[in-house]
């Protein structure tokens, strides 16, 4: 037996010598079983009692508004924090159980081994349907108690509304894990060891992907909460306009890391050597970070003007409701996907009525509320009203773009039985062109002035930006032969949205040019810049990686120097190495550029033993203008290696420009304005718009 075999299950032995040692009787369990079990029963009972707390915060609370009575409204605060406890104490009771190697649930047999390591027991917990889908629920009640503990500004009436809308969604998603998702479930005959979890998830960006892009798809639940609840007091205003952005933002900022980590895993991990490739369980993440970045724009017009009313409460329903579409999409199995969860009719179809139910219900009473959100604000064509508001339509539509390539292989199949597949191509024909026009005028739109601007005193002083960009473009264009022009389209466009994010921070110095006036605003206004240059950077990494990759395939013998691009490989050897819980065979490359050595690379082919599936771990040499990227394939007959080669340019700065996007949505989120809803009350009292 491998030592790495015997170290795994150390603890087990140790259990197995110390009950052995201690004399019980006959068919008695060993005393950590009754433990362990026990956990798993008390974090079931208690996933049961939050589901049942969560219907008395559903209906006690709305009875109460609807009532005037200030006793069935407080219900809800206790009621939020209760249920975000049980559910929480039920999750840690989940993880405890993959943590110890707790055989008798049939989810950690069917997803851990006792060989694994642990960073990969504790994600085991969320790395499969039903704990991924305990996790959903306790991000909702998270949120919800969030509401409650720091909704205190907010008017008694739409406060005990927004729980209660928050807690009937969490009533719909715990009866679908008790009744169809249940992870408590226990294993008749524990076995000796577990199935192990699925290789492609044994690695640290798939640990922490998960989590952050919960964290954005349920965060989405509290701003359909806030719409849902407006809709049925019939009043929407400035202030409700600020206390629905910054749960928005939240919102966005953990999509916007989700889907960068999970970006970053498919380059590195699944070997492809990509980082993007339209599946749809990627379409499933991007289509309500497109709604939710549109709904952020749009609310600040509400805060700002309060324009946009009903189309902010639209955008809200729709951003959820493509958060459930996506549910939908990954658990169901109607769409194949190596990202899927589950493959479930049965599951599709109840997650499917979950999202007619709370989707279809918020149009219908959006559409008898409609009347009531009449527009104050007016404004001209040229403002940063219609700037936004033409953010929004390029952000919606295109995310509609998505959902129909995504979703039409399915519907061709059911109308037409025809099988359709639809790729990269048609995605990035029909997508590519919004995000232009989204880059271009969003220098322009983040500078105008509010109701009334002037579109010649701005273009005037982004004129400079605009010919930087245009001189980039050109440079690209002249540097390249033969090649798409999409880079130097994404040059132009990225520089153009750099320098306009600067452009708008250099003229808030004033005339004076005086640079410690920076440190004096707002943090909202250095968060939106921040954020705007980061997609600036985000469009040249793509704009790079996919209009100038180089791209080698070759078989090499150990020993043997091959040239890619300039620079030059040795394949020095290859061997076989035991991991803990899988073999790898293992390349050693050496990197160099005239003569000088950059890197030793080492490439790696694992197979799994337990769950029979090979994995392919890439060695890339980061660097800040170009990645190196090696594969390590199959030997051939003639003794040689397969080696595939990948230059990469600029490919570090689509993470880079991820993460300066949501710091810069972070610094939005730590304006003092967010945090405390300053002058929140006077707005509410003041703006308020009664139902009819």
């Amino acid at each position: 037996m491998p030592h790495s075999r015997i170290g795994g299950r150390r603890g087990a032995e140790t259990r197995d010598k110390l009950n052995r040692a201690a004399p019980r009787p006959i068919g008695a369990a060993p005393a950590h079983a009754y433990t362990d079990g026990m956990i798993t029963e008390l974090g079931h009972f208690a996933l049961i009692l939050a589901f049942l707390v969560a219907v008395v915060q559903m209906v006690v609370p709305l009875i109460g508004a609807h009532k005037r009575w200030p006793g069935w409204m407080a219900m809800a605060e206790p009621a939020a924090t209760t249920q975000f406890l049980l559910v929480g104490f039920s999750f840690a009771a989940l993880m405890y159980a993959f943590i110890t190697s707790d055989f008798s649930l049939s989810l950690v047999v069917q997803n851990s081994h006792s060989a694994k390591p642990m960073l990969y027991k504790i994600s085991g917990t969320w790395g499969n349907h039903e704990g991924s889908m305990l996790l959903w629920v306790l991000i909702l009640a998270l949120f919800g108690a969030m509401a409650a503990w720091f909704g205190s500004n907010l008017p008694e009436t739409l406060r005990a509304r927004v729980l209660a809308v928050q807690a009937a969604v969490a009533v719909a998603f715990y009866a679908f894990i008790i009744w169809t998702s249940n992870p408590f479930t226990r294993m008749a005959v524990p076995p000796f060891d577990g199935q192990d979890l699925n290789p492609l998830l044994q690695d640290p960006g798939l640990a922490f992907h998960p989590p952050f892009l919960y964290l954005g798809y349920v965060g989405l639940s509290i701003c359909f909460s806030f719409a849902v609840a407006a809709l049925i007091e019939g009043r929407v205003d400035a202030a409700w306009g600020r206390w629905v952005r910054p749960w928005t933002l939240a919102a966005w900022v953990f999509l916007t890391i989700g889907i960068g980590l999970g970006s970053w895993w498919a380059y590195y991990e699944l070997g492809w050597g990509g980082f993007w490739f339209w599946d749809p369980v990627e379409n499933a993440s991007f289509m309500p970070w497109l709604f939710a970045a549109a709904l952020l724009h749009s609310a600040i017009v509400v805060e700002k003007r309060e324009a946009l009313k009903a189309w902010t409460i639209l955008l809200a329903i729709l951003a959820f409701g493509f958060s459930l579409i996506g549910t939908f999409i990954v658990r169901s199995g109607v769409l194949t996907s190596v990202h899927a969860f589950a493959n479930d009719p049965e599951r599709g179809v109840f997650i499917l009525m979950i999202l007619v139910f709370f989707t279809g219900g918020a149009l219908t009473l959006f559409a008898m509320r409609a009347h009531s959100m009449q527009a104050k604000g007016v404004f001209g064509v040229v403002s940063r009203e219609s700037a936004l508001v033409a953010n929004n339509i390029l952000l919606a539509v295109s995310s509609f773009v998505v959902f129909v390539g995504t979703v039409w292989p399915l519907v061709a199949e059911m109308l037409f039985d025809r099988k359709l597949s639809v790729g990269p191509p048609f995605f990035n024909a029909a997508f590519t062109p919004f995000m232009l026009i989204l880059g271009l005028i969003l220098p322009l739109g983040a500078m105008i002035s509010w109701k009334r601007g002037k579109l010649g005193r701005v273009a005037k002083t982004l004129l400079p930006v605009f010919v930087l960009a245009v001189a980039l473009g050109g440079l690209a264009w002249a540097m390249q032969t033969g090649r798409s022009l999409l880079g130097p389209v994404g040059v132009f466009l990225g520089a153009w949205l750099v320098g306009g994010a600067l452009t708008d921070l250099w003229t808030r110095t004033g005339r004076s040019r005086d640079l410690s006036r920076l440190a004096r605003l707002p943090r909202a206004d250095l968060g939106k810049s921040t954020a705007h240059a980061g997609l600036g950077i985000l469009f040249l990494g793509v704009a790079g990686l996919i209009a100038w990759e180089q791209e080698d395939i070759r078989v090499a013998q150990v020993g043997e120097s091959f040239e890619v691009a300039g620079f030059t490989l040795t394949l020095n050897d290859v061997r076989r190495v035991q991991g803990p819980n899988y073999v790898s065979t293992m390349g050693d490359i050496t990197l160099a550029l005239d003569g000088t050595v950059l890197a030793e690379l080492f490439p790696e082919k694992r197979n799994y033993p337990v769950a029979q599936m090979p994995t392919t771990e890439a060695a890339i040499d980061y660097r800040f203008m170009r990645d190196v990227y090696v594969v390590i394939g199959d030997r051939q007959e003639n003794g040689g290696w397969v080696v595939r080669t990948y230059i990469k340019p600029l490919a570090n700065w689509i993470w880079a420009g991820t993460l300066i996007m949501s710091l810069g949505g972070l610094l939005s989120l730590s304006d003092r304005r967010f945090r405390v809803a300053a002058g929140a009350r006077k707005s509410r009292d003041k703006a308020a718009v009664p139902a009819e």
